[in-house]
């Protein structure tokens, strides 16, 4: 078994002219490239051989546009000129850097829109300009999007968020600390992106403005999208897709390609899966994808699948560990619910017992360690809960063992009846893959501010002891539990560093230090029949 790293992956195909005896070259030239407000950003130029003018391949950056050289090569090779530039306020280029992603998108500054028609503009450019990039740079070219530069012809997304709110910033309502905070920081953001989050907590005007999805039927560059099921923005790419193939303009609308794989923004830690490299026909479209449209005006299109998703499962299992493809997302399903049950195990019978619950104390202090999942920095992926599960502010629900085996495909819920002593809290969720030696491995998760539970737009404070109906969205997924395993359900209030823990006092987490501790109950029985929505597709 090998691990397959989106960013490592597309490396080797974009360079896979390239040998490690080509000399990396210095751009042709570098300039400064005006925007709108009069600001200039740093743009290097590399122009293939041969008179031109040529198609471009543009890649914006906040992490230095040196160091794309193979890159360029690449490219060049293939008969693409190559641009890279640095982001507003970052390197050489000039302006302020914050807030973060949001000069490349629709509002008052279009960093996108005027690069790519700057670029349309030179002698040596053909009119067609593509996009290319992964994480940042991927934010980067779904930001700029909407903005719909007459001369954007086609987009290569790879893991990148669709909504900074909902994805990056603020999942379920929580601050997710160890992405958004931790990222600004290492790479020396301007603390004003911070500010701004910390100011902005729920779902408002600020954040509508970096969010994709609301405009998506601006959009009219065609898009291979690229995630992972484990990656910090699957939701995100998934979202991106799905918005832009049904709703965007004509020359976007169902020309989209998805590709899900089963890692994320890295390596795992100490999980994977066989046969997880990116399908043949999903390879060669990094390079080819900008062929089809710059250069054979979307023939080709029609040869690779609409989506191409690997589906997860027990490394052992012969029918685990397999690429599909499917005409759309979301495939066909059926919704089935698991309840929580008062022995503790997971069934597809609702219970019918009266006033069954049980409690566990909350405390911010003490929060649920973060083991795995779509994380950025270490320790994520698919890594094992066992520890985790034992610990008594976590509540497990275990299903029998599987005689047969079941595939789940598509977007996880929990529905939680719950309370509070106090006036906000945070409840958690995780889907977890119970092998037979007992391991519990992490599939999906996903959280929800109490605050939050009836939209995000709004706090609206628990009434003590008062039971709520909520949802956690766990994100999507693909797996197949094999026979002999059991299917988990694990039930908290914390997941520490993911997610900033509630203070459990009314106030937004991050204004201070005081905490109390919360007494939090679940409810299971048949007035409130607390379960997992598992979409469950036909063997």
């Amino acid at each position: 078994m090998r691990f397959c790293h989106n960013i490592t992956f597309l490396i080797s195909i974009l360079s896979i002219l390239a040998t490690t005896e080509t000399a990396l070259p210095a751009p042709t030239m570098t300039e400064m490239v005006p925007m709108r407000d009069g600001v200039r950003l740093a743009t290097d130029i590399y122009l293939p051989q041969g008179e031109g003018p040529f198609p471009v391949i543009l890649v914006v950056t906040p992490y230095s546009r040196k160091g794309l050289e193979l890159f360029a090569v690449s490219a060049n090779q293939k008969g693409y000129a190559f641009v890279t530039q640095d982001f507003r306020g970052r390197f050489d280029s000039e302006g302020e850097d914050y807030p973060v992603f949001l000069s490349y998108g629709w509002g008052e500054h279009q960093d996108g829109y005027d690069t790519i028609e700057w670029i349309a503009s030179q002698k040596w450019c053909n009119g067609k300009v593509g996009t290319l990039g992964i994480s940042a740079p991927a934010i980067a070219q779904n930001m700029m999007a909407p903005s719909r530069p007459p001369h954007l012809v086609c987009q290569y997304v790879v893991v990148g968020y669709s909504s900074a709110y909902h994805q990056a910033a603020y999942q379920g309502g929580a601050f997710r600390k160890n992405l958004w905070e931790r990222w600004l920081n290492d790479h020396k953001f301007s603390p004003e992106t911070l500010r701004l989050t910390r100011e902005h907590p729920a779902y408002d005007d600020y954040w509508k403005a970096q969010n994709t999805e609301i405009v998506a039927d601006r959009v009219n560059a065609p898009t291979m999208f690229v995630g992972g099921w484990y990656d910090i923005f699957s939701i995100g790419t998934i979202n991106s897709f799905m918005t832009i193939n049904k709703n965007g303009d004509i020359g976007a609308r169902g020309k989209c390609r998805l590709v899900m794989e089963a890692y994320g923004h890295g390596r795992n830690n100490e999980f994977s899966f066989p046969n997880s490299d990116m399908p043949k026909n999903a390879g060669l479209v990094n390079i080819n994808w900008f062929d089809i449209w710059m250069k054979n005006d979307g023939k080709g299109l029609e040869d690779i699948p609409v989506v191409q998703y690997f589906v997860m499962g027990d490394p052992e299992d012969k029918s685990a560990n397999v690429w599909k493809t499917a005409d759309d997302w979301r495939i066909p399903a059926n919704p089935t619910p698991f309840y929580f049950r008062s022995d503790g195990t997971l069934q597809t019978e609702p219970p019918k017992e009266s006033n069954i619950s049980i409690t566990y104390k909350y405390d911010p202090k003490n929060p649920v360690p973060t083991m795995g999942g779509n994380e950025l920095y270490d320790p994520k992926g698919p890594m094992d809960q066992k520890d985790i599960d034992n610990r008594p502010d976590v509540i497990v629900f275990t299903s029998q063992a599987l005689d047969q085996p079941l595939e789940v495909v598509g977007n996880i819920k929990v529905k939680l009846w719950a309370s509070s002593s106090a006036l906000d809290t945070d409840f958690t969720a995780k889907l977890c893959d119970v092998y037979p030696d007992g391991k519990s491995i992490l599939v999906a998760d996903g959280i929800i501010r109490a605050c939050y539970r009836n939209s995000f737009e709004k706090r609206e404070l628990l009434t003590p002891n008062e039971i709520y109906e909520f949802e956690i969205d766990l994100w999507d997924t693909a797996i197949r539990f094999s026979k002999g395993h059991k299917i988990r359900v694990a039930i908290s209030s914390s997941n520490s560093p993911r997610f900033e823990p509630n203070p459990n006092t009314g106030r937004p987490s991050g204004i201070d230090d005081e905490t109390i501790v919360a007494e939090n109950t679940i409810y299971f029985d048949k007035d409130h029949p607390s379960h997992i929505i598992l979409p469950i597709v036909s063997q």
